[in-house]
């Protein structure tokens, strides 16, 4: 059958109409609009939860799988999608940079786009894709080869295609589009090659660019075609010409909060990783070395790209701590309007909705080496005892003293996005419990090449576990309770109104746990490593649950020691869809 008359009937089978366009209130609503799912994050403020409570602690036992969709063919690599759901059709993308309709009834697929990736892409971290966006007609993913591309949702046709960076210097794209206002908002990949962090944001009708704000000081920004601002102050905290080639990758993604107007989008590690290269290795009093606007998070207005304000997590960064964890806006108990972020360095931290200033940091793991605390400016106390050393201060030029420091590089928690409960308070937070050791070498920027400076090899911290999902109490710092993991966790979380708390483990099982005590509910085993996002909605009166299960992403290919302890574990590529049947929905 031709795929375009597919696409039509199967549209017409599951009743879903081409018109029914996706609107900016849409978006902002989109959490409350429970029948389905529009941003990544469930919502623009990334909070991850759902309203629904069909679905709860009595009755979670009774869900049941309803459909599986195979992605199919030999790409089954590293499935981090979260999906979309909209007008009975649901939209995910896979590794490869692949993007899929399914009918939400059936799992039979309406649609399938392959982008074609050319020779020589640099991923870092993997061949995963985090998800779309949708608005208009239209579903927009990224692509491996840095560009972004938009297709009919009803169809799967290219309605634009446009390049965000030069592959060849190290530039990809991996996370899901943010849709704010008609404007499409996207990051950058590739930290690791010395590449320039920056933030884009293109008219989604036309895919052409409206501003552009890099994220590493000195370089100008862009709105309307014309230069606009400098971002920070040329030289302030850079030393002579790194700036150039700072990192700083906005490699996530950003959230919006509506009620200030406001973009968040956290920055990379600078580049490259050895710091005494960068001024950063000894302190200094007029900031210089801090490598602003690296590992940081950074206020952007929607409208101009001009930075609104910043929060530097680590400045002098030298452990490859990238500051780019999500950060999500909600309103404490005292409702008073507040960010939240767990960082890659092991601290979460509490911000000032209004203007970024810093409110709070804890520890949410164990065992952290690199900083004593956390000031009441917001600043890192430094352990400079646990820096990795300066090559040029060796016997030979060649390597730096070596240390061991927790936590490791992939962080206390790396991409993987913590959800936030309406109804308890609580952060539910995915964190890992390891360290490294960690040396700097020599190192000059090549075009195209690796630009680390640095050799590491990662280790648990603890024989019975690594993974360690937490919930967090934000106004506190108090860990509520804690469930360990033996392989580490690298998939997202989601709360909902009925109590449960949904999260998924290398070793192939969905969780559903009570949000109160942490005690496990349900689970299913589904074959392959979940390092997927689960997402939930309803149809019919019935409470839906899904979740895309397939090992890989950076675990495997960077985690040394880690990465030994699960060779074992399968890739794969299979999206679960679950369901409380109504009959159930009230039993015991």
């Amino acid at each position: 059958m031709n795929r375009f008359i597919k696409a039509a009937v199967i549209c017409l089978l599951a009743g879903t109409a081409a018109h029914a366009e996706v609107t900016e209130e849409m978006l902002a609503n989109d959490q409350a609009s429970t029948g389905d799912v529009l941003t990544n994050g469930m919502g623009r403020h990334l909070q991850r939860y759902s309203p629904l409570d069909i679905l709860n602690k009595d009755n979670v036992k009774n869900l049941v799988p309803a459909w599986a969709f195979s992605l199919g063919g030999e790409k089954q690599r590293g499935q981090e999608t979260q999906p979309l759901v909209h007008d009975g059709v649901m939209y995910i993308t896979g590794s490869y940079s692949r993007m899929y309709a399914i009918d939400v009834k059936t799992g039979q697929e309406i649609w399938q786009y392959d982008a074609r990736l050319p020779e020589g892409i640099l991923p870092c971290c993997d061949v995963v894709n985090r998800g779309a966006a949708i608005y208009g007609d239209m579903v927009i993913f990224g692509t491996l080869d840095a560009r972004i591309v938009a297709l009919n949702k009803d169809t799967g046709d290219v309605v634009w295609r446009k390049k965000i960076a030069d592959y060849k210097a190290g530039y990809s794209y991996t996370a899901a589009p943010l849709i704010v206002n008609g404007l499409v908002i996207t990051g950058n990949s590739g930290g690791e090659f010395g590449i320039v962090g920056e933030v884009q944001a293109r008219d989604a009708m036309t895919g052409e660019t409206v501003w552009t704000r890099p994220v590493i000081e000195g370089h100008m920004g862009t709105l309307n075609g014309e230069e606009s601002t400098m971002t920070g102050e040329l030289n302030a905290t850079w030393p002579g010409d790194m700036w150039k080639t700072g990192g700083g990758a906005t490699w996530l993604g950003g959230s919006y909060d509506i009620e200030t107007d406001t973009l968040v989008f956290g920055t990379g590690n600078p580049a490259p990783w050895n710091s005494h290269l960068r001024g950063a290795g000894a302190p200094s009093d007029d900031g210089m070395g801090d490598n602003l606007y690296a590992a940081s998070r950074l206020g952007i207005d929607p409208a101009t790209g001009e930075i609104k304000w910043h929060y530097q997590t680590t400045p002098r960064e030298g452990w490859d701590y990238d500051g780019v964890n999500e950060v999500v806006a909600y309103t404490d108990r005292a409702g008073e309007k507040r960010w939240a972020t767990a960082d890659r360095n092991g601290f979460f931290y509490v911000l000032n909705r209004e203007d970024g200033a810093f409110v709070s940091a804890v520890p949410f793991v164990k065992d952290i080496t690199w900083a004593e605390g956390i000031d009441e400016t917001g600043r890192p106390i430094f352990a400079e005892d646990n820096r990795p050393g300066d090559p040029a201060a060796s016997a030979d030029g060649k390597k730096g003293e070596v240390v061991f420091s927790s936590p490791g590089f992939l962080g206390g928690k790396n991409w993987m996005p913590m959800a936030f409960s309406q109804r308890t308070g609580n952060f539910y937070v995915p964190s890992n419990e390891w360290g490294m050791d960690i040396w700097n070498e020599p190192i000059t920027y090549k075009k195209g090449a690796a630009y680390l400076g640095s050799g590491f090899t990662i280790k648990p911290n603890y024989q019975d576990h690594i993974g360690s999902l937490k919930a967090i109490d934000p106004d506190t710092g108090e860990i509520k309770w804690e469930f360990k993991n033996e392989a580490p966790l690298w998939g997202g979380v989601m709360a909902t109104a009925g109590g449960l708390v949904f999260t998924g483990t290398p070793e192939g099982h969905l969780m559903a746990f009570d949000d109160e005590t942490g005690e496990v509910l349900w689970s299913f085993q589904t074959g392959s490593g979940i390092v997927g996002q689960p997402i939930t909605w309803e149809q019919d009166g019935e409470q839906y649950v899904t979740v895309i299960s397939g090992w890989g992403g950076a675990v495997p290919l960077w985690g040394g020691e880690v990465a030994k302890k699960v060779n074992y574990l399968n890739q794969g590529g299979m999206l679960w869809t679950f369901r409380l049947p109504e009959q159930l929905a009230s039993a015991n």
